[in-house]
Order: structure tokens, then sequence, then C-alpha cells
């Protein structure tokens, strides 16, 4: 009898284990992630499209803004110079630049010898003779102003100033200022850089090789330049930045609280049981968990999130509660009777089992969510409960040395049974509470949910405050709203572009818009080039022009090279992008043109006046694009999308929530099948729900979808409770009673912690089941009947 027990001891201790190397060898293999994209939605919507993009793989999104400040300006701008120099050899980077003019004579190069091809101002209108006349005029004029050092040596090329219009729209946006030869903030407080990386937004390892490639090279500049720049410090800012901080700050956070939890439960089970070897089986079960939530995870997704396995964290706090019912409750069966572990089955399994399967069904809910994030939490749940408790179930029994004990625990449990058996006392008290707490939540129907998704970002104020300072520094464009224009062809989507823009110019002009952006503005389509070119006269150039001198003080005989020069235009190729390289006009036309699998879209960011856009300026950009007559464009306010598609979440959430709540509420039928008892169960529950609801609204909290999953965890975790209390069987006797609250200790413990994380979405988790474990269980037991508690 004995060796056959051994020989199923070994067996099953064999199994386990290699069930725990089949799973070590699947995590090693599996990627882990802590970009928030991964919780967006996998099939979006062509506005949420553009989000996507821009989250993932856009320009924007490998864009770098670097502020140097703490030294004086002269230093600042040292310290750039020489951070840009070292950056543009390395290959991490596609561009840097800090207003050095690197590009300058190139660029000047390229927008002068193309200037007939990129203007809007050609048109045969102004190359007739009239137009000639007057912008012959226009630019002899402009020879009596400050420009007119820069203009008199391009007159013979230039007399209709084409190059002079092409600056003023490069320059129409907002641009750093200049100080000491590199840009420097308004103030004058910091040197500003914008580096764009070859790594995308979405490449968390790449962004965070970028990130160290620039301390380098500041740490090196800094050395450098001695004393004067020891006070100097460096500010990075973008989302490929964010994305690493992030990510930081969640495996630090993840690595903390599980070793504070750990350590917490650890020591309140040795307290309790008196024994490692009751305290390494009682961890079998967390362990076999964890183990097995990730590989679920790993293979149904793909990956898994950092936040995911924040969240797994917790896990211990519920999955160790089974092994405390075994031991606590089978050493109360092994006192009364002979064979523990099967009376423990018989006794106390089923109410364990029923618990389970109410939190199965409960998570279940979340695996239909379209919110990726969600659906790995669901799975991750599920898996990791079901596994703890059928270790503990058919395992740990059998893992039991003979003669197994913990501490006696019965002077403690008849304590407790001494105060639960008063709990009923509270019974109208409680209920007035749980009343008072529905009445809170109807006060705060309106602002009980906060709508943005912004909320559970990991970023932290102050870092996303050195974002809007810095961005405010740089001129950079108000990226909310964009118009995106998509199609199948480049020069298709550089037409819309450009028909856009022309119904966006006249909202400018109106003030409206402050500006807009476009690619086409740096690479006109073909049909526009080609067009630009047969504005330009082809046999009586020389005529029009003789005419057009006429009563002016030049003659005409100065302007042959204009005369070449025009000719030579007509007759070249139109532009193409690669025609672009190696000018600062590539990074423009790449950040705002660029092509997703088979399509190109093209990006025209609108920048909106310092009040913002108000209900009228969004009409009108819509009748603008309207009569653009391009259904290829899009008005897209980024901030309004991602809300809407939180919103979206958020709802399906609640709607699949109270789903799982019906079918927590027919399994507790089919099993209890008694309605009387299934409202026992039940009321213990939504008291603590509503009432942790009522706490946070009143501590001015606003619940996000993470505050959801922890009114799902309450309960999960308080069904055991219930069920107890309010079971067929014998009363709830002094041991079973201590195993209840040592369970809600480890789980208080375990998700508790999670209330002081700095990550919000983790910090929800904890603010809502820290106090919900508790009051499910106060609820549970001073609902209970006074007969259900054993003793005198």
């Amino acid at each position: 009898m004995m060796r056959h027990l051994l020989q199923r001891r070994w067996a099953a201790f064999a199994l386990w284990l290699a069930g725990v190397a089949v799973c070590a060898l699947v995590i090693t293999r599996t990627t882990f992630t802590a970009d928030l994209s991964a919780f967006l939605p996998q099939t979006p919507t062509p506005e949420q499209q553009v989000l996507l993009d821009q989250l993932t793989d856009g320009v924007v999104s490998r864009l770098i803004l670097v502020g140097i400040e703490g030294a004086d300006a002269a230093t600042h701008a040292a310290l750039s110079k020489r951070m840009a120099q070292q950056l543009r050899g390395d290959p991490a980077f596609v561009t840097v630049n800090n207003g050095e003019p690197v590009n300058t004579e190139r660029d000047q190069a390229f927008l002068f010898g193309n200037r007939y091809l990129l203007s809007p101002a050609v048109t045969p209108e102004r190359f007739s003779v009239a137009g000639l006349h007057a912008a012959l005029n226009d630019t002899i004029e402009m020879l009596a102003s400050p420009a007119g050092m820069m203009i008199k040596p391009l007159l013979p090329r230039d007399p209709t100033g084409e190059i002079v219009a092409l600056f003023e729209q490069m320059n129409a946006g907002n641009r750093p200022r200049m100080n000491h030869g590199a840009w420097a903030s308004r103030d004058g407080a910091r040197a500003l850089l914008l580096a764009q990386t070859r790594a995308a937004g979405a490449d968390t390892d790449g962004q965070q090789q970028a990130m160290a490639q620039m301390q380098r090279a500041f740490d090196a500049a800094v050395k450098q330049h001695g004393a004067a720049a020891a006070s100097a410090k460096l500010a990075m800012t973008g989302p490929g930045v964010f994305s690493v901080q992030s990510r930081q700050t969640i495996e630090r956070e993840v690595t903390r609280l599980s070793i504070i939890s750990t350590l917490i439960i650890v020591s309140l089970l040795l307290l309790v049981y008196r024994s490692f070897t009751a305290l390494a089986l009682g961890l079998l079960p967390v362990v076999s968990g964890a183990l097995v939530g990730v590989v679920a995870v790993s293979l149904g997704f793909g990956l898994v999130h950092g936040l995911t396995l924040g969240f797994g964290t917790t896990l211990i706090g519920e999955a160790v509660d089974y092994s405390i019912y075994l031991f606590v409750q089978s050493r109360q069966a092994n006192a009364d009777k002979a064979g523990a572990a099967r009376d423990w089955v018989t006794e106390f399994w089923p109410t364990i089992r029923l618990g389970v399967l109410t939190s199965i069904v409960g998570f279940a809910s979340l695996l239909l969510s379209s919110f990726p994030g969600l659906a790995q939490l669901g799975l991750y749940s599920i898996a990791g409960l079901v596994t703890a408790a059928l270790v503990t179930r058919f395992l740990l029994p059998l893992m039991l040395p003979k003669d197994f004990r913990i501490r006696d625990v019965s002077a403690l449990g008849n304590r407790l049974a001494q105060v639960a058996r008063r709990a009923p006392l509270l019974r109208w008290p409680l209920a007035c509470v749980a009343l008072a707490a529905c009445v809170v939540i109807v006060q705060h129907r309106d602002t009980l949910w906060n709508a943005e998704l912004s909320s559970l970002s990991p970023v932290s104020q102050a870092d996303q405050a050195v974002d809007a300072r810095l961005r405010a520094d740089m001129g950079a464009p108000d990226v909310r709203y964009m118009i995106v224009v998509s199609g199948t062809a480049r020069e298709a989507v550089l037409q819309s572009a450009e028909s856009v823009a022309r119904q966006l110019q006249p909202l400018v002009e109106q003030g409206v818009l402050t500006g807009f952006e476009s690619p086409s503005r740096y690479l006109p389509s073909i049909a526009t080039q080609r067009a630009r070119q047969a504005s330009l006269p082809a046999d009586d150039m020389a005529q029009r022009l003789a005419q057009a001198v006429d009563g002016l003080p030049v003659r005409a005989a100065v302007f042959q090279p204009f005369l070449a020069d025009v000719a030579a235009a007509k007759a070249r190729a139109p532009l193409q992008r690669a025609d672009l390289d190696h000018t600062s006009l590539a990074l423009a036309v790449d950040s705002l043109l660029f092509q997703r699998g088979a399509r190109w879209n093209a990006m025209l960011p609108l920048s909106a006046p310092a009040s913002g856009f108000a209900i009228e300026a969004v009409h009108a950009i819509r009748t603008a694009l309207a009569a653009a007559g391009q259904p290829n464009a899009l008005f897209v306010d980024l901030k309004a999308e991602s809300d809407q598609l939180y919103s979206g979440y958020l709802q399906q959430a609640t709607w699949y929530s109270l789903g799982g709540l019906c079918g927590i509420v027919v399994l507790l039928l089919l099993s209890l099948r008694s309605p009387t008892q299934v409202a026992r169960a039940l009321l213990p529950l939504a008291a603590a729900v509503v009432t942790v609801v009522a706490i946070l609204a009143l501590s001015g909290h606003r619940l996000t979808i993470l505050h959801l999953i922890g009114l799902l965890l309450i309960v999960a975790v308080g069904s055991n409770y219930a069920l107890f209390f309010t079971g067929k069987g014998d009363a709830i006797s002094p041991q079973t009673l201590t195993s209840l609250v040592f369970a809600n200790l480890t789980t208080v413990s375990g998700f508790g912690l999670l209330g002081f994380s700095s990550v919000p979405v983790l910090q929800a988790i904890g603010t809502t089941v820290g106090p919900g474990a508790v009051l499910a269980l106060v609820f549970a037991a001073s609902f209970a009947r006074r007969q259900s508690i054993a003793g005198k």
C-alpha cells in the first residue's frame, strides 16, 4: 500500500516536473512587450489605422526631441553641435538636425535648381507679359529692402522671385530660434535637437539603443567641454522614448511588487504553517498557475505584455488560497477522521471547485473582448487558476508526507469564530452602507468613468510635461488633427493631397487654421510639375521678356541666364523622391508620405489656433474636405479616435462583464439548486462591489477598464468566502474560518500592494481588489445566518 502510494507520488511529481520544463521551454522563446499598441485593435477602422500607424511605424513615432539645459547658452549650443556631429555618423539615426547649416547649401541648391517645378506661383498668368512685368517690378522693389543683398546676385537668373516665394513657403511653419549657431528655445534656456531613428517607434529595443547612443554622445560632449558643461542635463522625449520609459517602469514595478508580495505572503504562510515543507508545497499551485498562464498567453497571442505579467503577480494572492484551504481544512478532517485527503476532497473540494468555476465564468467574459489586453488578462487568469486548482486537487494530496501536520490553529479559529458569530449584528448597518454606496454611485454616474485612453498610460506627469515643453520649443505641429489621403499609387495620393490643400488654403487666410503641412509642398505630383512646365513659355520667352521690361529700370539682355534656366526647367524630367536624397526635404516628405502594404498614405497635419479648434472650425474643415471631392481623404482627430476606441472597449467590457455575471448566476443556480441560496451567495459580493465603487468615486478616482477587471476579481475571490458561509453542509468550522481569513490576508497582500504602484493600470487593480477582498469577507460573514458558524 505504502509502496503504491510512493510510486504514485513520484509519478505525479515527475509529470509535474515535465510540465514545468515544457512551460520553461516555451517561455524562453516568448516575446515580451511593454508597448501600449499591443492593447490596440486588431481590426481597426480606417481612422484607427491612422492612429496605429502613428504609434507603431510612422515617421512621427521615430522622432526623438532632445533638450540640453542647465548650463549657459553658449555651452548648450556647443554640446548640441558636438552631439549632432557624433550622431550623424551613427547608423541608428536617419537624420539629426539642430539647425546647423549642414544641409543648407544642398537645400538651397536643390530649391534654386528646381524652383520652376516646386513653386506654386508658376502659372501661365505669371509668365504672360503682364505677369512677368509685375513679377519683375516686385523683385526690383525688393532690392531696396533688407533682403536686397540676398536677391541682387540672383536677379539675372531669377527675376520673377521664385526662390523667395519658395523660402517663404518652406519657412511658413514655426521654427526654433537660432542661438550661437544651433536651435534654442525661445527663452534661451535650452538647446534643441531633433533626431529620426532608423528603428520604428514600436521597436522598443531599437529605440532604447538609440537613446543609449544619445546619452553616450551627450556624456562625451560634456566630458570634452569640461567644467563649463558639468551642470548640463539631457532631456529626451517622443513616442519611442515613452515606449522605453514605460517598459522600464513596468519591469521595475513588476519586479519590485513581485518580490515584496512574495515576501509578505511567504511570511504569512510561515506564520501559519510553521513548516518549510508546507510552505514549499503550498507554493506549487502558485508557480504552476503562473507558468501555465504565461504559456497560454504566449501561445494564444504570440507575445505577452508586461502588464499581463504584473497582473499575474497578483495571481499569487488567489492561487495560494487553495493550498491554505487544503492544509488547514485537511488538518481538521484528519483530527476528526482517518484519510485526510479523501475527506478534504469529499467535504471541502466541491465548494472550492464551485468557487473556481465561478471565477472562470467571470473571466471568460474577457476572452471575448476585441481589446487584446483584456483578452490576455482573461486567458492568463483562467489558465492560471485552473492549473492552480488542479495542482491543489490532484498533486498536493499525493505530495503530502506521512503524518503531515501544520500548526494547530484551533485556538485562533475559536477566537475568529467568536468574532464571526457576532458579525450578523452588523448586517443592517452594513446593508445601510451598501445602500448609501448605491446613492453615491447614482450621484457620480456622469463622472464615474474615465473615457480617455490616456488614463491607461504609464507615462508620468513629469515626462508628459517635458514632452509638452520641448514640443512647444521646437514649434512642432499639433498632430492631433490631420487629413489623411490614401490610395494605391503615390502619384494619385499626391494629386489628392494637392486638391485638399487648395481647399485648405482659404481657411488659413481666414484664420480658421494657422497652417498645414503637405508632402506635395516638397514633392509635387508629376501632373502638377508638368502643368508648371507647361506654364513656361517655349519659343517666345525672349519676346515676352523684352515686352515685360518695358518701363522698368532694367535691360532684357541682363536676363539671358533666366531664359536658359526656364528652357532647362521646361525640358527636364519631373522630380522623383530619390532626387531629394541628402537634403532636409527628404525627411519632410518621408514623414508625410509613406507606404503601408500596397497602399500609399499622405498626411496633412493641421495647425490649430492657440485656442484650439471650435466646433465651427471642424465643420469648416469637413466642408472644405467635401469640396475637394476626394473620397479617399479622411479628417482624423487622433485624440477623439483614441478616446472613442477606448470608450468602445469600455462599453464592450461592461456588457461582457454583465454577461459573465449572468453566467455566474446560472452556474450557482445549477450547483446550489436554490434561488434563495444563490441570492445569499451573491448579496455580499454585490454589496462589496458597490461599496468599493463608491469609495473610489468619493476619493476622486474615475474608473477605467482596469477597475472593471478589479471588480470582476472581487467577485472571483469573494465567491469562495460567500459559498463557504452559505453552504448547505455543516456549519463553518473554526479551522475553515481560519483558512478563509488567512486566504483573505494573502489575497489582500498580493493585490493591495498594487495600489502603491506608479503604473496606473496596476494601481487601479490594487485599489479595487485590495479593499474589495476585505469587504467581501466582512459582508459574507455579516450576511451569513448565525447558525452557519460552528461553536458555542
